[in-house]
């Protein structure tokens, strides 16, 4: 009979000190999931409210819901009374070696969400970065796509091209078109100046604001250098750039002023 009280005793007590760990478990994993779900869910409509890119969406939230879900097992390891220092241990050691065997591909990655979240450039702008000038095609998560001026395809890993500088031609609007033409030394100046103005103003795609200009940029060696700035829309810029240089050229002539080119002179020797 003793020993009836004794397992029954043994039985209550396992019952009392483990029972309720589980229990307490139990509600630890629906109250827990039941949080992790709302985070998720507040955190994907903040994300939709801030225009974050669909892919890097889909992916960080991912990324959250894995790491709220890791927490809350750990919790409840504890709870059962699970030792959780090594767990904790061997998951950091597991992340740091992962870390270090992908740590370009980590540097792309954050590389990736910085360009995604700040938006330097979008889809569809000109931009200029790592020596390369392109249209932008695609921003995935570790590189970007442009398409080259030649219509080549052009990849940029997201790493290098987050720390590096970046030139957005698209985001103003407008761009100003740099030229310089030259005139000989006999040319009035007043007049060239003239002439190229006229080309500018006359051109449908020269924007008035703001102002073209003309100015004399230096005095070189065999010519009157003029500075000539024309401003344009982004995407007129190769229209106006081949435009006013074959139009100045055209001008020039037809005014009389010389545009400077060196001259071969032969010399005939006497037998």
């Amino acid at each position: 009979m003793d020993l009836e009280n004794f397992e029954s005793g043994k039985l209550m007590d396992f019952i009392t000190e483990y029972g309720l760990k589980i229990i307490g478990a139990i509600l630890i994993w629906i109250i827990g999931s039941w949080i992790i779900k709302n985070i998720l869910k507040a955190t994907r409509k903040m994300m939709a409210k801030s225009n974050y890119d669909e892919s890097l969406q889909k992916f960080l939230l991912n990324l959250f819901s894995w790491g709220l879900k890791i927490l809350l097992i750990i919790t409840l390891l504890g709870t059962l009374g699970v030792p959780t220092t090594s767990f904790a241990a061997i998951i950091a050691a597991a992340g740091l070696a992962v870390g270090m065997a992908l740590q370009g591909s980590l540097g792309n990655f954050a590389g990736g969400v910085l360009i995604m979240i700040f938006k330097p450039f979008k889809i569809g702008d000109l931009i200029e970065a790592q020596g390369e000038i392109g249209v932008v095609k695609e921003i995935e998560i570790f590189t970007t796509k442009l398409t080259g001026l030649s219509n080549k395809e052009i990849i940029i890993p997201n790493g290098a091209l987050s720390n590096g500088n970046i030139i957005n031609y698209t985001t103003e609007g407008t761009r100003r078109v740099d030229l310089v033409f030259g005139v000989s030394y006999d040319s009035d100046i007043k007049k060239t100046k003239e002439v190229i103005m006229n080309v500018l103003t006359s051109h449908p795609k020269v924007l008035d604001t703001p102002a073209p200009a003309v100015t004399v940029l230096e005095l070189a060696d065999s010519s009157v250098n003029f500075a000539t700035r024309p401003w344009c829309k982004t995407e007129d810029y190769w229209t106006v750039y081949f435009d006013v240089t074959e139009n100045v050229k055209e001008a020039l002539d037809a005014a009389g002023i010389e545009i400077p080119y060196p001259h071969q002179v032969e010399i005939h020797k006497n037998a």
